[in-house]
């Protein structure tokens, strides 16, 4: 097999000294300089480099954490010589949506992730980290509690100081969620802000991206979301596009009122001149499953009429939320406290309970969309006393309790203050398989970095948060061949890195950041299920972060090489600013 050498070893030679035009002797211009030894080499490799080309055979040098050359290199001295031996080297996979903005100060070295073969992640699905006032802190508090984390950051700036403070094992960015702009400004209160509240809604959103975020994200389908109409998304998503971003979302509807979320949708990207992103796309709810064909459709002639629209999927049959999203958005107002009183009350409790069992193009009554109580699965509560229903279905629950299903779920809300987190099984396997094949669709782990011990081994998550990409290896490219490898290695990279503006990430390309996988497409597997979903996948053997390893071998190193992600608006603080920063003196962490 030939070994492809492009022809740049020229720009690569970094010279002791460079003699003058007028003192170099014959021997000067006859004795090249020899090259500087590079960091890591990777040889025996399969390159495949993330554009959807075929692999190729190649050698991959790293230096100063980018790919300095790609070609013969078995004989170029390196600190660290990696033996592919055979298998695919291709670029590091990115996660377009993680949900790890908290658990990365919890585990910094992300175990669930890395074990995957991700080493980007971008965050902030409706609600983002920042900016925190008093209010969103309120909002936050169980959560924080939770994870045994103390806040202290204010803004972007401040958080992003944290993280590299402390160091992390992936590279993550994030975008400004509008949900938290809304609370910052309005609370949990159903109305419309006043022109000057939307200004300084406008405002946050505009700090946030000069103080690096990706673009401005919501998430409509969970309170106060729903309350915002569409011409605030709009204001909002004209701020993160003049400064270079996008606009990410859970739609407002993804079961009965579909196609008219998409509209929305579209609406936004046109009038905000903005790209959008749509956050794992599904078609919910029994009544609604075989619909995706029709879906495709709708974002192709959008697409062919200028819209620059794409989405990404996890690739599972069941979505993963919190079980609050079963009562109506009404039943939120005023926040968590408020919701709790209305469903002690057995009058307003009814009303609740009507809303839930009643079709509605308002809201997606998922309770409706599902097939039974069997569909719910219990996975991450906060009161200690209701651990022990973490992996149980609310119909083992109800049967268990001797109460309605409904009114189980009911119970458990006001048990565990509104906290519990849940999996719904309310997809079709061909719908989600559809989705996964069409050319402009990534992928979202829609799951926040996570481990199998310590406090975050104590949850139930989704299989998802452990499993996601190498599944899409195993069960889509290896086994039923619905993607190719080499497609599949684009929707993880090279796809995902265009839509959030990554030049310098997302391909395998002399200059980028050494963001790199090996593994052999034969053997890697995810290994979390349902019924057991602490499990990290197997079959990663190397994993680089900008050009140093996160796993060696197979084995996790506890290198936190990872950067922050700032987007195009970044406007770095001067130094005498005060940014709501931690100050430097201080360890970030658990209090």
């Amino acid at each position: 097999m030939s070994t492809r050498t492009p022809p740049f070893w020229p720009h690569l030679c970094l010279c002791a000294g460079i003699a003058t035009a007028a003192s170099a002797t014959q021997a000067d211009v006859s004795q090249p300089p020899a090259a500087a030894p590079f960091d890591v080499i990777i040889t025996h490799g399969h390159i495949i480099d993330g554009t959807g080309s075929p692999w190729y055979s190649a050698d991959i040098g790293i230096r100063n954490g980018r790919i300095a050359a790609i070609g013969a290199l078995a004989d170029a001295k390196a600190t660290q010589h990696i033996d592919a031996g055979g298998r695919v080297v291709a670029p590091g996979f990115i996660d377009m949506l993680g949900q790890s903005e908290l658990t990365v100060l919890v585990d910094p070295s992300v175990p669930s992730k890395i074990f995957q073969g991700i080493t980007t992640e971008i965050t902030g699905e409706g609600e983002s980290i920042a900016p925190l006032s008093s209010a969103t802190r309120t909002a936050m508090q169980a959560t924080l509690e939770h994870f045994h984390l103390n806040a202290d950051w204010t803004n972007f700036d401040g958080y992003f100081r944290r993280l590299e403070q402390q160091g992390i094992g992936i590279n993550l960015g994030s975008y400004v969620g509008a949900t938290t702009v809304r609370e910052t400004v309005l609370g949990m209160e159903d109305r419309a802000p006043s022109s000057s509240e939307l200004d300084r809604m406008r405002g946050l959103v505009r700090e946030a991206m000069e103080q690096g975020a990706v673009g401005v994200s919501t998430s409509l389908a969970y309170a106060p979301a729903p309350y915002a109409k569409t011409e605030e998304i709009i204001a909002l998503a004209k701020e993160a596009a003049h400064n270079g971003g996008i606009y990410a979302t859970h739609m407002r509807s993804e079961g009965d009122s579909l196609m008219s979320a998409l509209d929305e949708t579209f609406r936004i990207a046109k009038e905000a001149e903005i790209s959008v992103e749509i956050w794992h796309l599904k078609v919910a709810g029994k009544a609604n499953w075989g619909q995706m064909p029709a879906v495709i459709a709708k974002i192709n002639e959008a697409r062919a009429a200028g819209i620059d629209v794409a989405a990404d999927t996890y690739a599972y049959t069941a979505w993963f939320n919190d079980m609050s999203a079963f009562t109506p958005p009404w039943a939120h107002d005023g926040g968590k406290a408020r919701l709790i009183e209305r469903l002690k009350d057995p009058k307003t409790r009814a009303r609740i309970k009507q809303d839930m069992t009643t079709p509605s193009h308002a809201w997606d009554t998922e309770w409706l969309e599902i097939t039974g109580p069997d569909a719910i699965l219990i996975s991450v509560t906060q009161n200690p006393a209701l651990h022990d229903l973490q992996g149980q279905t609310i119909e083992q629950i109800a049967q268990a309790r001797g109460t309605p299903p409904i009114d189980t779920l009911l119970d458990i809300l006001i048990e565990d203050g509104a906290f519990t987190q849940c999996a719904v099984f309310g997809m079709a396997q061909d719908d989600v398989t559809l989705a996964l094949t069409q050319p402009w669709v990534s992928i979202d782990n829609d799951s926040a970095g996570t481990s199998p011990t310590g406090l975050l081994g104590e949850e139930h998550p989704h299989p998802r948060a452990y499993g996601t990409f190498p599944r899409i290896l195993r069960k889509y490219v290896r086994e039923e061949h619905a993607l190719t490898l080499e497609d599949a290695i684009r929707k993880f990279s090279a796809l995902p890195a265009s839509r959030l503006k990554l030049a310098d990430r997302g391909v395998i390309k002399q200059g980028l950041w050494a963001d790199l996988v090996i593994f052999d497409p034969d053997t890697i597997t995810d290994r979390a299920s349902f019924e057991d979903p602490n499990q990290l996948s197997v079959g990663m053997q190397w994993v680089l972060v900008n050009g140093v390893p996160v796993i060696a071998e197979g084995v996790a190193s506890g290198a936190r090489p990872g950067k922050v992600l700032r987007g195009p608006g970044y406007h770095p603080p001067a130094a005498h600013e005060d940014n709501g920063t931690i100050d430097s003196t201080s360890k970030p962490g658990s209090k």
